[in-house]
């Protein structure tokens, strides 16, 4: 399986399947009968991106044609709005980009995946890489056409006393996944991989994540939060792995869902495999539906059903925007997710 050689050389048989265990709900050869052709140099002018009012350097790669590495110089502070753009004539392509982040330096990684097109197949393969006392903040929002088929692989690489946060926001596609793997080797580094998505009509969502301790004194904190109606499918795959000899872990991961329509589904998976002694690992996960009892009383005091099931919503998931750290993207979430609770109200 190789979604990278299958879109290079149009063989869907090359497609990630039910088979493969990490992809038995995201199944992409059964659902691509046949590969979109190379999407095609895009020359028109582009609107403002999602992040544009937050004054960080914009960075566009459109058609996966656009710059394919960013450094960050050792002490240097940045914010980049890295925009992976499928333009309305896109068919299938591929769009690599290594991220260097030196030692002591910070970034805030404003990321948005733009759909503009139908029926588009695009693959994003990032790796970023932190050198030690660097730190990122990464916030991705995806708005994948209805009819897209959009995945994004993360290879992140901490080093000593590096931080990692990251918050994703989806609304799902034809196909999504939104994919993370960190190499964590302890040594006093932190991750952070938080997520919401919110979905309705009958799109799909995968975040996927793996983080891998390798050494001892490292901490991973995730927080998940979903909302799925109509025919809509929100996948999460979590899995934390502790290697023999990474001592003094702290894990926590949380996965926890609402489900608002009879067709809606959620598929979740979380997992620890812990091959340490002193750890302390844990990891939960919830679905279900709105408080029936908090529409209730919201009912009681003369507020509209739909009102309140969005207020309720927006209380749901407000735990996850506000651990963003950085200002203009932390108001951009917010305003997301009103938009998108305001047009599933």
């Amino acid at each position: 399986m190789s979604l990278a050689r299958a879109i290079e050389t149009g063989d869907v048989g090359l497609l990630p399947s039910r088979r493969d265990e990490d992809w038995r709900w995201t199944d992409l050869r059964g659902l691509i009968r046949a590969a979109p052709p190379p999407s095609p140099t895009w020359e028109e002018p582009l609107g403002p991106g999602p992040f544009e009012a937050s004054d960080a350097e914009e960075v566009r790669i459109v058609n996966g044609r656009g710059p394919d590495r960013i450094v960050v110089a050792p002490g240097e502070r940045r914010a980049i709005a890295l925009r992976l753009v499928s333009a309305p004539n896109a068919g299938s392509h591929l769009a690599p980009v290594t991220i260097e982040i030196g030692e002591g330096a910070e970034l805030a990684l404003l990321e948005s995946h733009e759909g503009a097109g139908e029926g588009y197949l695009t693959a994003s393969d990032l790796i970023i890489e932190l050198a030690p006392g660097a730190r990122a903040e990464r916030v991705v929002l995806a708005a994948e056409s209805e009819s897209g088929v959009a995945v994004s692989i993360a290879k992140v690489r901490l080093s000593a006393g590096s931080r990692f946060d990251q918050t994703v926001l989806a609304s799902g596609a034809r196909r999504e996944r939104i994919e993370t793997e960190v190499e964590h080797p302890g040594a006093g580094a932190s991750v952070r991989l938080d997520g919401v998505y919110l979905l309705a009509d009958r799109r799909h969502t995968d975040i996927t994540t793996v983080v891998t301790h390798s050494g001892v004194d490292g901490v991973t904190d995730q927080l998940i939060k979903g909302v799925v109606d109509d025919q809509a499918r929100g996948v999460f795959q979590g899995r934390i792995v502790v290697a023999k000899g990474a001592d003094q872990t702290d894990a926590k991961m949380g996965h926890h869902a609402l489900v608002l329509s009879d067709r809606a589904e959620v598929d979740a998976k979380p997992e620890l495999e812990i091959w340490a002694d002193e750890v302390a690992c844990a990891h939960g996960n919830t679905v279900g539906a709105l408080d029936e009892d908090a529409l209730f009383y919201a009912a009681q005091r003369g507020i509209p059903e739909d009102e309140a099931r969005a207020l309720l919503i927006q209380a749901f998931v407000g735990e996850v925007v506000d651990r963003i750290g950085h200002a203009g993207a932390r108001d951009v979430a917010g305003a997301w997710v009103a938009q998108r609770l305001g047009a599933s109200s």
